[in-house]
């Protein structure tokens, strides 16, 4: 099963009581190391996310669900990060291109050269700019979109969702929308 990596922004900054729950939640997606968070600082708190599920959507849906259940927290946006690697950059080319490909590039033995070289390195590992990456294969003419669909799609959910509920807008109207069953 694919790991997808992404970052979900919550709807406040977390206290230390909530991120307790979510470290000793009975929840294998915590207790795994699939999602660590920011605590403290201005602004709301964020999940960095790699978790394996069939699609980038059940992957962001998974997370959003369990925040739930931590009281007073909930997703409200969902993104990508800039930095990738190659194997991440990949993923998000859903089958443009491969990793292996990604790599010959970046080596040079393929392509016309002048790749983006790597923004850093942790621990032997390269990262990237994802923009970079993107605008250098439309250069080579792939048909690179400006937003991943998923995630854009996700992060819609996630806010839409959240404001029908700040304005308490009643389940008859959900309904009619048609954002749930009738």
């Amino acid at each position: 099963m694919p790991e997808w990596s992404f970052t979900l922004v919550l709807n406040r900054n977390m206290t230390i009581e909530q991120a307790d729950r979510i470290d000793t939640a009975d929840e294998p997606l915590f207790a795994d190391g699939s999602v660590s968070y920011t605590l403290g600082g201005r602004g709301p708190s964020t999940l960095q996310c790699d978790v394996e599920a069939p699609s980038l959507l059940e992957a962001v849906a998974r997370v959003a669900v369990a925040i739930r259940r931590v009281p007073g927290l909930r997703a409200v946006a969902a993104e990508h990060d800039d930095l990738v690697t190659l194997g991440e950059a990949a993923q998000r080319l859903r089958g443009i291109r491969t990793r292996q490909s990604l790599v010959q590039l970046s080596k040079g033995q393929r392509g016309p050269g002048g790749f983006p070289a790597p923004e850093g390195d942790t621990t032997g590992t390269a990262f990237y700019s994802w923009a970079k990456i993107a605008d250098f294969l439309r250069g080579l003419g792939d048909d690179v979109p400006e937003t991943d669909r998923d995630i854009a799609l996700a992060d819609r959910v996630l806010r839409t969702s959240y404001e029908l509920d700040v304005a308490q807008v009643p389940q008859s109207l959900r309904r009619d929308f048609g954002l749930c069953a009738a």
